[in-house]
Order: C-alpha cells, then sequence, then structure tokens
C-alpha cells in the first residue's frame, strides 16, 4: 500500500500516541486521562469542534468539509477502553497499571481514527460532515447506548455510522465484512434456588438445592439442542454456581449465573422464555422454589447491506480487490456497536492484524503496522461517501 503522504508525516506521532495509551489503560467509563488525550488531540488538529463527557466520558468531534452542498454527515466510531487483565506481552510499553491491559485492541481503535481526523482536519477534502466518536465502555458497560441515551445521534445527526475492529490472525493490510448479523447479542442471567437447609447427616428433614441445581443445568442444555432451529445460532452458559459455606451443612439457597448469545432476536426471545420457564418451573418438582433475573445487555450487531458493499469497497480502494472478503463468519462474541446500528444505517468492518494471541489474552498486542491501513480506510471511506464536487 501506498502510504499517503500526511499519513507517513504522522505514522511515528501516531505509534507514539497508542504506546502512551498502551500504557495508561483504563476501564469502563473511567478514561479520564484517555478522554483528555483523545480532546487534546483532536483540538491540536484544529477539528472545527470538540465535545467532551458524552455518555460520561465519550469524546465527538466535527470535521467539516471545504464545501457543504450536500448536507450530509457520517459517523466514524473508536472504542477507548481496555480490559481488567494482567498483561503478559513483555513489549517495552507494556501496561504500568496492575492489572488492566489493552487486550483487545482499543488502543489501536483510537489511534486509527485520530489519524484520520488529523488527515481530515488538514485536507477537508471532502463535501459535508464527518463526525468521529471516540466511545467509552465497550467492555461490558454499553458505552455507545450511554452516548446515544445522552444525545449522540440528536446533537450529531448522522445519515450513515461505520465502526472498525481488528482481528487476530488475519493477516497485515487485509479486511473481512459481511452483511447480516455479524456478532451476536448479550444477555446474562442470575439464578437462585431456595429450598430448606439443614444438616448434612439428615438431608431427608431438608430441601436440598444441590440436585436442584444439578437437574436445572441438565435441563438448560436441551434448550438449544432441542428448542432452537438447528439452522440457527444460539448457546446458552452456565458459568459459575455458588452455594453452601461448610462441608456438614446443606445449604437454604443456590446461586447460578451464566449468559446468552443468539444471532437473531427472535431466538433470543425463544431462549429467554425457554430459560424462565424451566427456572419457574423444574425446582416445584423437589419442592423447592427458583427465581431468575435476566438481563438483555448487548443485541445482535447487525451490518446493513447497503452500508457493508459501501464499506468493502473503500477496503478494496485501499487495500486491493484480493484482500477484501465479504464473507466473513458470524461470531457469538458481543460488540456494542450494534447499538449504532440499530439507530443509524452503518457496518463495522474487521481489519488484519497478523499473527497475534486472541483478543482478551495476556499475550495480545494490537500491531502497530495496522495503523496506516486503518487510517487509510477511514479517509477513503469519507471521500468516498462525501466525495467533493469540484
Amino acid at each position: 500500500m501506498p502510504v499517503e503522504n500526511w499519513i507517513a508525516d504522522h505514522l511515528d506521532r501516531l505509534v507514539a500516541f497508542r504506546h502512551d495509551l498502551h500504557r495508561n489503560p483504563e476501564l469502563l467509563y473511567d478514561l479520564p486521562r484517555t478522554a483528555n488525550k483523545v480532546a487534546e488531540a483532536l483540538r491540536a488538529a484544529g477539528v472545527d469542534e470538540v465535545h467532551e463527557g458524552i455518555g460520561k466520558t465519550g469524546v465527538v468531534g466535527v470535521i467539516r468539509g471545504k464545501t457543504n452542498t450536500s448536507g450530509r454527515a457520517i459517523g466514524l466510531r473508536a472504542d477507548m477502553d481496555a480490559l481488567p487483565i494482567i498483561e503478559a506481552t513483555g513489549k517495552p510499553y507494556a501496561s504500568e497499571i496492575p492489572g488492566k491491559m489493552h487486550a483487545c485492541g482499543h488502543d489501536g481503535h483510537t489511534t486509527m481514527l485520530l489519524g484520520a481526523a488529523i488527515g481530515l482536519a488538514e485536507s477537508r477534502n471532502f463535501d459535508g460532515t464527518v463526525i468521529v466518536i471516540f466511545q467509552p465502555a465497550e467492555e461490558g458497560g454499553a458505552g455507545a447506548r450511554a452516548m446515544i441515551e445522552d444525545g449522540l445521534f440528536k446533537r450529531f445527526p448522522v445519515q450513515e455510522v461505520y465502526g472498525m475492529h481488528n482481528r487476530p490472525n488475519l493477516a497485515v493490510g487485509e479486511f473481512t465484512i459481511s452483511a447480516g448479523p455479524i456478532m451476536g447479542s448479550v444477555d446474562m442471567f442470575e439464578i437462585e434456588i431456595e429450598g430448606v437447609g439443614g444438616h448434612a447427616a439428615s438431608p431427608h428433614a431438608t430441601v436440598d438445592p444441590m440436585p436442584v441445581a444439578a437437574a436445572l443445568i441438565q435441563a438448560v442444555q436441551t434448550i438449544v439442542a432441542r428448542n432452537v432451529d438447528p439452522l440457527d445460532s444460539a448457546a446458552v452458559s452456565i458459568t459459575t454456581v455458588h452455594g453452601g459455606d461448610a462441608f456438614n451443612v446443606i445449604p437454604q439457597t443456590l446461586r447460578i449465573t451464566g449468559t446468552v448469545r443468539t444471532l437473531r432476536e427472535e431466538v433470543r426471545d425463544l431462549v429467554e422464555e425457554r430459560l424462565t420457564r424451566l427456572v419457574e418451573t423444574l425446582p416445584a418438582a423437589f419442592g423447592a422454589t427458583g427465581r431468575i433475573d435476566y438481563g438483555r445487555h448487548y443485541p445482535v450487531t447487525v451490518n446493513h447491506a447497503a452500508e457493508t458493499e459501501l464499506a468493502a469497497l473503500a477496503a478494496e480502494s485501499v487495500a486491493g480487490v484480493g484482500k477484501v472478503s465479504r464473507d466473513m463468519p458470524a461470531t457469538l462474541g458481543g460488540e456494542d456497536f450494534s447499538f449504532m446500528l440499530n439507530e443509524v444505517p452503518g457496518a463495522m468492518i474487521n481489519i488484519g492484524n497478523g499473527p497475534s494471541a486472541g483478543l482478551h489474552h495476556p499475550a495480545y498486542d494490537f500491531n502497530d503496522d495496522v495503523i496506516a491501513w486503518g487510517t487509510s480506510y477511514w479517509s477513503q471511506l469519507v471521500r468516498d461517501r462525501l466525495p467533493t464536487t469540484n
């Protein structure tokens, strides 16, 4: 890829910016340093408007083109938060904050969008307005929803919105995308089984919640196997079981937690209904009671067809036709860019990170070689979607 002159001029600075974010990771909405660094960099680049504190710690930049005959605006989004993981990369710029690290590449995502913002503010070679969105709390905090509820698209209306995520073990310089559902819904549940506690030597005088839990866990496995169409995707995972404090006491209550993932909202509804019914009815056969607290967290991430093709074409302009696939396999991992795609047509593309540890792994690191590719993609997408009239 021939790197555009302005990207080459800023590349060392962008790599240094990424390393600085990596050394100083922050979690969820608690991003005072990260958000401030982004806002400072946007102002230094001459971005027309910089707004802070949207969705608690989100940052939005407004960049106006040389002309605005179309009256159009597009949104470009990056996530900023890190993860509660102890880093094991051994890099010279490794995290200096114990128990926190950028294990999903959000430091790289932020840097690539910042690089594009710098170039766009410098050239203004587009017709319309670009809204750059730096979002907090993607890792479980629903920061996209918080920004929307704080008026993101009312204050900064856009006709299209785009996201980008790195993909480990996809070659640097390659992109992948697909239309339709690309990432799963994320739901969480907490189940409480209540029996009658007592001495472990007299189980007949108790209603032991342990066998109730065992039967329920087994029954839960039939929800997908015997209720969901085999051509659909769903996963119901029990992840924790807590109950009892002593070897000789049958506990009164037991708590189970887990997660549900699906690729269609109809399947999501079905799984929630079946799980709730099991919890409310199965324990009664043992003389116990069951209660469930079911929370819907992130919706299914669905790429819009037209915008998916537009994103792919921009990527092809940067990487070449043979370097962009349109058949990216879906995953049941979650992504809160889904909230934005439910509000505005758009698409998320994946960009190759090269050989690397997987996302959320202590040895993962974003590849600095990707920065020029991602920055170029963002810039090309803007030129494609907001072309100048002369």
